[in-house]
């Protein structure tokens, strides 16, 4: 490797790695303080909000990046311009090009690190991490789960207890469900097996049910209906399996697949999938996009001011992207647009200012 490649490579690791440290810093003292307002009133030990904002920490990082890398790739262009290293290498013969060049490599093998070995390693830290919270919020006493075999929730109401088991969901019902109901020494009270089950509400509408109870069963006609009362309606099952990023990519394809055989909506779980994939590249036009902003601004001394600009469109950018991942979850536009959008527009601005940028 040249020397100048390592001297670049080496100068643009060290600012990834400051800018990182601090931004980590930060968000463990943010999440400090929501962990102890969480636990206000509730007994435990001292050091258990410190390691839960630890344990979630990672995973707030990971949705920082594309920040992380505009301040690392600002922080990298201000020591140039600092020890007047630029000049040097413009008078020897490299390009400004050239040095985006080098950097954004450097950006690319990153955000492949970051979605393979990082990725997997916040995934797995955030979902120990609703393990230990969830046995302190009010859903600890319900839960529900998505396997090959079909959607399956644990209920409690009350002094009763639900074991539901439903085969595919078809717009606002549940299709081929068995439900079983326990009481408080956890004995089988009866089991109900629906072909439909209307769950618009918190109050199911069990509809053509087979009832089972002491070794024999009651098949109800058909305008009759079986009312029971829960803690899950649609919405809230929509809800439930919103946060993706407890899972690694090998769980997302196979949480993808349980999703279709269930016939649930994957379009959140493509949109993720895909932005996951597509993440290298969009720390890459992250970085060139801060680099340009850095090179086209060198007339200007102020290294605050430069940085504030640069934060202030990425602000920009960020909303873009939220708002065409919002249009792609509800489907008002095609998912693989809902992701390439933004990072479309961002080619564009990259090639409409990055012209002339080796006479700067």
């Amino acid at each position: 490797m040249k020397t100048y490649i390592k001297f670049l490579v080496n100068l643009f690791l060290r600012s990834f790695g400051l800018v990182l440290l601090i931004t980590l810093s930060l968000i463990i003292i943010l999440n400090l303080l929501s962990e102890l307002d969480f636990f206000k009133g509730i007994v435990v030990e001292t050091y258990f909000p410190i390691f839960l904002s630890i344990l979630n920490s990672p995973t707030l990082i990971f949705e920082m990046f594309p920040f992380i890398f505009l301040v690392s790739t600002q922080l990298f262009f201000i020591n140039l311009f600092n020890n007047n290293e630029i000049n040097i290498f413009k008078y020897s013969g490299l390009k400004n090009s050239k040095i985006i060049s080098i950097i954004s490599i450097v950006s690319f093998l990153l955000g492949l690190t970051i979605i393979t070995l990082f990725y997997y390693f916040s995934s797995n830290l955030k979902n120990f991490y609703l393990e230990l919270k969830s046995s302190y919020t009010k859903d600890g006493k319900y839960l529900a789960v998505i396997t090959k075999n079909g959607l399956w929730i644990r209920d409690k109401i009350e002094d009763k207890t639900f074991i539901i088991n439903a085969s595919k969901m078809e717009n606002e019902y549940l299709v081929n469900s068995f439900i079983t109901e326990f009481n408080e020494e956890y004995e089988v009270i009866r089991n109900i097996r629906s072909e439909k089950i209307d769950i618009k509400s918190k109050e199911w509408m069990i509809y053509n049910a087979v009832i089972f109870t002491n070794n024999d069963y009651i098949q109800l006609e058909d305008d009759k209906v079986i009312k029971i009362r829960t803690n899950f309606d649609y919405q809230k099952i929509q809800s439930l399996f919103s946060n993706l990023s407890s899972l690694s990519l090998f769980e997302l394809f196979k949480l993808r697949e349980n999703y279709k055989i269930l016939n649930y909506s994957t379009t959140e779980i493509n949109i993720h999938l895909l932005k996951l994939l597509s993440y290298p590249l969009y720390m890459v036009l992250m970085t060139i996009f801060s680099a340009i902003i850095m090179l086209k601004m060198k007339i200007y001394e102020s290294s605050t001011f430069k940085i504030s600009l640069g934060l202030f469109l990425s602000v920009i950018i960020y909303y873009i992207n939220n708002f065409s991942n919002i249009l792609g979850k509800v489907e008002k536009i095609p998912t693989i647009l809902s992701v390439f959008i933004p990072l479309i527009i961002l080619i564009s601005i990259n090639l409409i200012i990055a012209r002339r940028i080796n006479d700067k």
